[in-house]
């Protein structure tokens, strides 16, 4: 069975206070907040969701959302942990304080979106679709939408999701067939198929706002021609109070690998009442906000999973004996035979590195206004969503693979990690997606300048490094080094071929390159932090040899993909 949840409180506290030089709470919020604030704010979190939402994760798995009469029913339990969830504050306390939030900042929300995850992915679904809707009605929306839709989302009283996908229009967004057509009394009526919606219909909130993109008449072909409305669930009368049920149909609930708990609908809109948001065809600017939140919150989704995985795999091979193990005493569990004990560290590090490149990102965006890191944040946005959720499936497999045939029998409790972790390098846009974006939009536009910005920055903690008289940091500084100059050529690469297939063609590779070598670089970051302690305890040694063994196991992929890289597409 599924072992209890753990959140990583330990790991944020360092990360907030040490593992940056700074208390990187305190600067990204001007002071507002303090790394021992977030600290106590994770560890709150962290308190509910063991007691709340982590015993409901196998049930989700097991029960899954069901379909009756053309309305969604959740898994036992799920409504009461939603309705605790909301009065408990979180989801006001996570939206934006221009929405009417309490506005935590990235820092600390890159730690609350962990925890969330890795207590119940699929219940933390819903809170993740909800806050992107937050973010783009604060973006654009009009007072009146504000006041209607924002502020219900904002309280937790309604949730909100994204209407993208079409049976005929997945990644190609210019295929969307659905119509918006406009009323003599400013609304419009919206007719459509949308699928795959994410908690599109449910029964833990009172209303459920859509955010369907769909075409205008006269609109022009393609992505131009999209216009972004809000389709509520149940109509909303001009008090506030709520009606009939809109034209909105539950089609279906797909039957998936994982994410049980989370109901992934089948839409169908037939003259359903609408609200434009934003101006006609700017939809998919007004998207993209929701989106871009939703894909730093799959970095976020990759690490609390992974850690899930990663935590069961550790109490199983800490009580399993089987064989001999080599050099140990008699009794010895699997945890110590070496290639256990590498499966383990394997995970380990990669997650520290997960967390701390999240960590870091919200901060680049929480001191984008004043310090202008935007641009660096929004580069590393695709990075750390195709970066982290691949190596989420890596991590998943390896913890099935530490409970030996158990781990591939569903009693154990295991495989949910490792099948609620496939979806993720799906959803939300592809890796191939993300590396397509990072490339086009982000290295070869600006001719690498700002991944170069970045590679200085890693170069400045490898001089940091190089000031200790200390192996773990001699080995460090000289194995990033190395991995910096091949990720500068494999940019150099990426740049001369430019807007062609050669660079497309070896985009993802290039993004897991980035990935792993930041990886390596916050692991550089923790190393100077540790050796900077007057005496190391249990955790600096363990953080240490994660650090360690990241560097000789994982940054070494860098150089390979870099000879990926130079090659180009192969013909």
């Amino acid at each position: 069975m599924a072992s209890d949840y753990i959140p990583p409180v330990a790991d944020y506290a360092f990360l907030f206070g040490e593992a940056f030089g700074l208390d990187l709470v305190a600067r990204g919020t001007g002071g507002a907040f303090s790394a021992e604030d977030a600290t106590e704010i994770v560890a709150g979190a962290g308190e509910f969701a063991a007691s709340v939402l982590a015993p409901l994760e196998v049930i989700g798995d097991r029960e899954g959302a069901r379909l009756e009469d053309g309305q969604v029913r959740m898994p036992d339990g799920f409504a009461e942990a939603y309705r605790a969830f909301v009065e408990a504050g979180w989801i006001t306390a996570e939206a934006p304080e221009s929405a009417g939030g309490d506005g935590l900042p990235g820092s600390i929300r890159a730690g609350l979106g962990e925890i969330w995850n890795g207590s119940n992915a699929a219940f933390a679904l819903c809170w993740l679709l909800t806050a992107g809707q937050i973010h783009a009605l604060d973006a654009i929306a009009s007072e009146e939408i504000r006041e209607t839709y924002l502020t219900k989302l904002v309280s937790g009283e309604w949730t909100g999701t994204m209407n993208l996908t079409e049976p005929e229009a997945g990644t190609d967004l210019g295929a969307i067939r659905t119509v918006g057509m406009p009323r003599a009394d400013g609304s419009w009526g919206i007719s459509g198929q949308k699928i795959f919606i994410t908690w599109g219909d449910h029964d833990v909130a009172e209303n459920i706002v859509h955010l369907v993109l769909a075409r205008t008449p006269d609109a022009p072909a393609g992505a131009k021609g999209l216009s972004l409305f809000v389709v509520p669930k149940l109509l909303v009368g001009d008090d506030g109070t709520l009606g009939d049920r809109n034209a909105v149909t539950t089609v279906a609930i797909e039957h998936k690998l994982g994410i049980h708990g989370s109901p992934t609908c089948v839409l169908a809109y037939e003259d359903a009442t609408g609200y434009l948001v934003g101006e006609v065809g700017s939809g998919l600017a007004g998207m993209f906000v929701m989106m871009n939140s939703a894909r730093a919150g799959m970095g976020f989704q990759a690490t609390g999973i992974s850690d899930r995985a990663y935590q069961q795999a550790v109490e199983y091979a800490g009580g399993r004996l089987q064989g001999s193990v080599l050099d140990r005493p008699a009794g010895t569990p699997i945890a110590e035979h070496p290639d256990v004990r590498r499966l383990l560290l394997s995970m380990q590090s990669r997650i520290f590195a997960m967390r701390a490149l999240g960590v870091y990102l919200g901060d680049l965006f929480d001191r984008a206004d004043t310090d202008g890191t935007l641009a660096l944040a929004e580069f590393l946005v695709p990075v750390l969503k195709g970066w982290a959720t691949e190596d989420a499936i890596a991590i998943t497999s390896d913890a099935i693979q530490v409970h030996g045939g158990m781990g591939y029998i569903e009693e154990t409790g295991i495989a949910q990690h490792y099948r609620d972790a496939r979806i993720m390098t799906i959803y939300e846009g592809t890796t191939a997606i993300q590396s397509n974006d990072l490339i086009g939009r982000k290295v070869v536009r600006d001719g690498g300048a700002t991944a170069e910005s970045l590679f200085v920055e890693m170069t400045a903690t490898v001089a940091a490094l190089r000031e200790h008289d200390d192996a773990v940091a001699t080995r460090m500084a000289e194995r990033l080094e190395r991995s910096i100059a091949a990720a500068r050529a494999a940019t150099a690469s990426v740049v001369g071929f430019g807007q062609t297939r050669d660079a497309y063609g070896v985009s993802v590779p290039y993004l897991m390159l980035l990935g792993t070598l930041a990886g390596g670089w916050m692991h550089a970051l923790a190393v100077a932090a540790v050796l900077g302690h007057d005496g190391a305890d249990e955790a600096d040694a363990a953080r240490l040899r994660a650090a360690d063994f990241y560097a000789a196991h994982h940054l070494p992929r860098v150089h390979m993909l870099a000879e990926t890289v130079a090659a180009g597409e192969v013909v």
